[in-house]
């Protein structure tokens, strides 16, 4: 049963400049840069059946033009109690459209709403018994950073193992934006 989500790769040279913000987080365990990514649309655990009517469904995805997306901050999810330090991206209505777009498609497809709101970020850690004082400290420290910008134009669908952070991560199938 493989267990599916929607997102976007992250070019090589955006990847390697936020793998340097990894480090010096006691309870960090750092996601592998390979692994980065952008969650349009966690899926879960699907059946086959299931699966290929998904695949169907992202294919009528309506066509829209690429886009420019900026990773500009980093953020922690938990609170009080961290649970994953990310990199954050600055608001965008094309990729807020692209991400509405495959809930709309997901749910006409069976698939149930997603209960959380979309906030587009990047994880590079999941944090474990990390204080939320070492965790400001380690933002205030490692959080200042250049903009980065790419172009998205494609999202894919990713499969991934059931485990403690989820990688590595397979592409099954890619989507090219384009031009209506």
């Amino acid at each position: 049963m493989p267990r599916l989500f929607t997102g976007l790769q992250l070019p090589h040279d955006i990847a390697f400049a936020l793998s340097l913000k990894r480090g010096g987080l006691a309870g960090a365990r750092w996601i592998d840069p390979d692994n980065y990514h952008i969650t349009l649309r966690f899926i879960g655990d699907v059946d086959h059946l299931v699966a290929d009517e998904i695949v169907h469904a992202l294919d009528m995805a309506p066509s829209m033009e690429p886009f420019e997306v900026v990773i500009s901050h980093l953020g922690v999810f938990g609170g009080n109690k961290p649970r994953a330090l990310y990199a954050g991206l600055e608001p965008n209505e094309a990729l807020n459209r692209l991400q509405a777009g495959q809930e709309r498609l997901l749910q006409r497809a069976g698939l149930v709403p997603e209960g959380r709101k979309f906030v587009p970020h990047v994880t590079l850690a999941r944090l474990r018994d990390s204080g939320p004082d070492d965790v400001a400290r380690h933002i205030a420290h490692a959080g200042r950073f250049t903009p980065l910008r790419f172009v998205v134009d494609r999202f894919v669908l990713f499969s991934s193992r059931d485990s403690v952070g989820g990688g590595p991560y397979v592409i099954e199938q890619g989507y090219e934006l384009a031009a209506a």
